[in-house]
């Protein structure tokens, strides 16, 4: 068993109530159960308890067995020197505060419904993919409805967490938050942590110098990422290095090692020099990109904005001086759909939380719900446990399900887990 066990029955009250001592002999009248602290300290903080005739405000501590105290330490941390009840599955020694006081004690080993800690038992022991699944179909539809809904928002905040670490670096200029967030998108997940990289030791700043010169441009982004450091024959990558190393020497630049790109096992459409040539005809094209993010009414329009027609040399190259089969290099709408999951909605989410303006919000979520949902080996696994997510907004909240509550078997964290439980 589980310390969450506790937890979670003190939590929702699932455990027997009456008649409630202290293992002192003292009678127990809950009035607050307090707030679950899911930080440092105390398990449940804010609680009000009456002993006898004495009321106590403060916190409430667990363990599974109370001894639990010592070997974890709180007799030597203040953060523990508030605690009114300590609630354990067996009390197997009394406990005392740093002042020698003994403190109050509940033992819940004969006060947990045994059939809540069977059902327990079985979704932490078993090894189906997720642990509920042979009992997921007892919850009804709205509670596994409104739990996959947060934790859509859930995933979505998340990614505005890390861009807000971009934007606080950028001192709150949202283009050039956009445009490094963005170039970590473009480097897909393979290259994503180089592609950041460039953006980084190329700021906006000196984009916009040379952003009405897509042969500059390219010359910049792909020198800074050391793809322009090799021996070539054609013209054009020629004249990239000549550029290059102009620009280096003028705005005193040093390039990332090449080494840092990976080609190998990857879909040519995804080299990260095909890439590069992209994103720098992005930047060419599109000004202020992130006031026409903030204008766009639909996915339809974010589409439009990611319209790019590279130039002849790359309908022919996919790696520099490497001659391939001609072909069209335009950004699929699946990679359009990506950036807009991983950056363009939780920037819109993030700006419309800073600014308070729930319209931005509304519209990242609508953009979310217009893509398809996506197609991978997890979304294919809990399609055949019955459920069909047809957008990506959906998608996503069954992709963080898997990845951070059953893949730990955190059940008591999860909305359709105490789902199960509380039926018990």
């Amino acid at each position: 068993m589980k310390e969450e066990l506790l937890h979670y029955v003190w939590r929702m009250q699932r455990f027997d109530c009456t008649n409630l001592f202290t293992t002192q002999g003292q009678k127990i009248n809950i009035l607050r159960f307090g707030e679950y602290n899911r930080h440092a300290g105390p398990d449940f903080t804010d609680a009000r308890i009456q002993l006898d005739d004495t009321l106590w405000a403060g916190n409430v501590e667990m363990h599974l067995k109370a001894s639990d105290w010592l070997s974890h330490g709180h007799q030597n941390d203040s953060a523990y020197q508030n605690v009114i009840l300590h609630v354990v599955l067996e009390n197997d020694q009394p406990i005392q505060h740093a002042s020698g006081e003994e403190i109050p004690c509940l033992e819940l080993k004969s006060r947990i419904p045994s059939k809540v800690a069977k059902t327990y038992q079985r979704l932490l022991h078993n090894e189906h993919w997720v642990p509920c699944q042979q009992l997921l179909h007892q919850t009804p539809d709205i509670t596994r409805q409104l739990w996959l809904d947060r934790l859509s928002i859930e995933r979505l905040e998340k990614r505005c967490a890390w861009i807000k670490t971009i934007l606080t670096d950028k001192k709150q200029d949202w283009e050039a938050c956009l445009y490094q967030s963005l170039a970590r998108s473009f480097g897909m997940k393979v290259n994503s942590e180089p592609f950041e990289q460039l953006a980084r030791i190329t700021p906006l700043s000196l984009i916009r110098k040379h952003k009405h010169n897509i042969w500059q441009l390219e010359a910049l982004l792909l020198g800074q990422a050391g793809l322009l450091a090799g021996d070539f024959q054609e013209a054009y990558p020629l004249k990239l290095q000549r550029e290059y190393k102009f620009l280096a020497h003028k705005y005193g630049l040093q390039a990332m090692p090449s080494t840092l790109w990976k080609f190998l096992r990857m879909r040519p459409a995804n080299f990260p020099s095909l890439r590069i040539a992209q994103f720098a005809l992005l930047l060419h094209q599109r000004e202020h990109l992130f006031s026409k993010l903030l204008s766009v009414q639909n996915l339809k329009e974010v589409e439009v904005m990611f319209e790019l027609e590279l130039s002849n040399y790359w309908q022919t190259h996919y790696v520099l001086n490497k001659p391939s089969v001609k072909k069209r290099k335009t950004l699929g709408k699946s990679t359009i759909h990506l950036f807009v999951i991983n950056t363009l909605a939780p920037l819109l989410f993030l700006y419309g939380k800073e600014k308070d303006q729930a319209s931005f919000c509304d519209k990242a979520i609508q953009l979310l719900e217009a893509i398809p949902a996506e197609n991978n080996h997890i979304i294919t696994a809990w399609e055949k446990l019955g459920f069909s997510p047809v957008s990506s907004y959906q998608s996503q909240a069954l992709l963080e399900l898997k990845n951070q509550y059953c893949n730990y078997k955190k059940c008591l964290s999860c909305g359709i887990g105490t789902a199960i439980l509380k039926s018990q």
